[in-house]
């Protein structure tokens, strides 16, 4: 059974940072891309960024560009995703996902940029 389980979410100042983990279970992690999404109140869910199974492939969102890195630890099945310069527009709750034959997503960690 696909399980992917965020953690990492909290309340940060502006221009703080965060690091967000998505552990994964279930699949052989390594042969997937990943990817982050996030969802901000009133809005629709969209991506962030994305890496592939090995982690030689990133892309990422304009909005996130320069300020957030997706990284992956394949011998630990987790993902992550470090967020530097935070800003107000960054609150949201933060989503792994992955397509093992089926779209998964974990259950969201927030994250609340705020002074």
């Amino acid at each position: 059974q696909v399980q992917l389980v965020e953690s990492g979410g909290g309340l940060i100042q502006p221009g703080g940072s965060l690091t967000l983990s998505c552990a994964a279970s279930g699949f052989t992690f390594s042969n997937y891309a990943i990817d982050w999404y996030r969802q901000a109140p009133g809005k629709e869910r969209e991506f962030i960024a994305s890496i592939s199974g090995v982690g030689r492939t990133r892309s990422y969102a304009d909005s996130v560009k320069g300020r957030f890195t997706i990284s992956r630890d394949n011998a630990k099945n987790t993902l992550y995703l470090q967020m530097n310069s935070l800003k107000p527009e960054d609150t949201a709750v933060y989503y792994c996902h992955a397509w093992v034959a089926a779209s998964y997503w974990g259950q969201g960690t927030r994250v609340t940029v705020s002074s």
